[in-house]
């Protein structure tokens, strides 16, 4: 990369990530703010994880039209089309904030963040012009949905428990929640404001007569097998930590901004060490990162439900986000690196399609072994799980090794 175009390179990529931010954290702020009226509204454990499980749905079946759709026409199209669909699904919990359109909005919000980050992350990994560089250029592009899990949350947590008293209503009244989900509404026009202007990158262009390669055929690769197993499980842990503290929370009688706050520390120290890897790249390993991650996990996993005020509770979601925020990073660089050109888009689709229908599974299942034997037994076997599968994460050695 020469000097002229660095700069110019460096700040496409602000821009690409600033927008990322707001369209994450639209989501991010919806699905906080979603359960915590659901609860208000009566319902309980199971109909929160079927509710957190509906911001997944959408993603298991767009994801790999997505990601094809992103290979043909590039990054402002699909993302365009994303943020409708975003702005659409917060504006009709602000008109009607019952749990049936809490599903609606579940629905539009997920599957539009999703198919908005298929694209860029494809336009990213496709401008990095070799392995470190992947593996800088995703550090620096997994700060956005770090902060933005930090910024979502809070704004929520804040507006549902104040816009209601500044209305002449009270704390967590319903207008407070109209305006939680009015502000997710507004994030996803700056997301366009922040890309509109990104240049597109050339086509990749097949040859003539020889058969499209197809995403299912990366199925046969033993690392890619290895590398959705090992990105399904640590995903499942960002999962069951955004269901099981808002339904801690409100067992122990915290209030809306504790909750958003224990969420948002989780976030902030993801963004932290996220912000320091692209410093620290050219000594990391993919394979090392991620095994020692999935352990650390596992470990904080079992001692969570011992944590019973907010601040031991935040304690363990830095901790938590400081190990898990390490691994996006690893994995999309080594996803780029064993996936040809042709099918980063549907490859990334893949990833994103397999996450997701694991995402709707386990809030339901999650829900469901939280009414039976409790919260914790929940966080105790994702962790066991976690700990299990770090053997696979060390497999990637060879294939990663081979290509850094």
């Amino acid at each position: 990369m020469s000097q002229q175009t660095a700069p110019a390179n460096a700040w496409a990529l602000v821009r690409l990530i600033a927008g990322q931010i707001c369209l994450h954290a639209a989501m991010a702020g919806t699905r906080m703010a979603s359960p915590l009226l659901a609860l208000k509204l009566g319902h309980g454990a199971l109909e929160v994880g079927s509710l957190l499980a509906l911001f997944s749905l959408m993603s298991v079946f767009l994801a790999i039209p997505a990601g094809r759709y992103a290979d043909r026409h590039g990054l402002k199209r699909p993302v365009g089309f994303a943020l409708l669909f975003a702005v659409a699904g917060a504006l009709l919990a602000v008109l009607f904030p019952r749990f049936e359109v809490l599903c609606l909005t579940a629905l539009c919000m997920g599957g539009a963040t999703g198919a908005a980050s298929i694209a860029l992350q494809r336009h990213v990994g496709r401008a990095a012009h070799d392995a470190t560089e992947l593996k800088r250029v995703f550090s620096w592009l997994a700060i956005g949905p770090a902060i933005s899990n930090f910024f979502g949350p809070v704004m929520a947590g804040l507006l549902i428990d104040h816009a209601g008293v500044w209305l002449g209503g009270t704390a967590a009244d319903s207008n407070g929640f109209r305006a939680a989900f009015l502000f997710m509404a507004l994030l996803p026009l700056l997301t366009w404001v922040w890309i509109r202007h990104t240049e597109e990158l050339p086509p990749v262009l097949h040859p003539q007569g020889v058969p499209r390669p197809q995403v299912w055929h990366l199925l046969r690769e033993p690392a890619m097998r290895r590398l959705l197993l090992v990105n399904w499980l640590l995903s499942s842990c960002w999962d069951v930590h955004t269901f099981v503290v808002p339904v801690l929370g409100h067992e122990r009688a915290f209030s809306a901004s504790v909750i958003g706050a224990i969420l948002g520390s989780f976030a902030i120290a993801a963004a932290c060490v996220r912000v320091a890897m692209p410093l620290l790249v050219v000594h990391l390993k993919e394979w090392v990162v991620v095994s020692c991650a999935m352990l650390i996990t596992a470990l904080l996993f079992g001692i969570y439900p011992f944590m019973h005020t907010p601040l031991a509770m935040a304690c363990c979601s830095v901790l938590l986000g400081l190990a898990l925020g390490s691994v996006q990073p690893m994995i999309m660089s080594t996803l780029h690196q064993i996936t040809p050109h042709a099918l980063h888009g549907q490859a990334l689709g893949l990833r994103l399609m397999s996450v997701n229908l694991s995402s709707v599974l386990m809030p339901m299942l999650f829900g469901t072994a939280g009414m039976v034997v409790g919260v914790s037994v929940v966080f105790w076997t994702v962790g066991a799980a976690v700990a299990m599968g770090s053997r696979a994460a060390w497999y990637l050695r060879p294939q990663v090794s081979g290509k850094s």
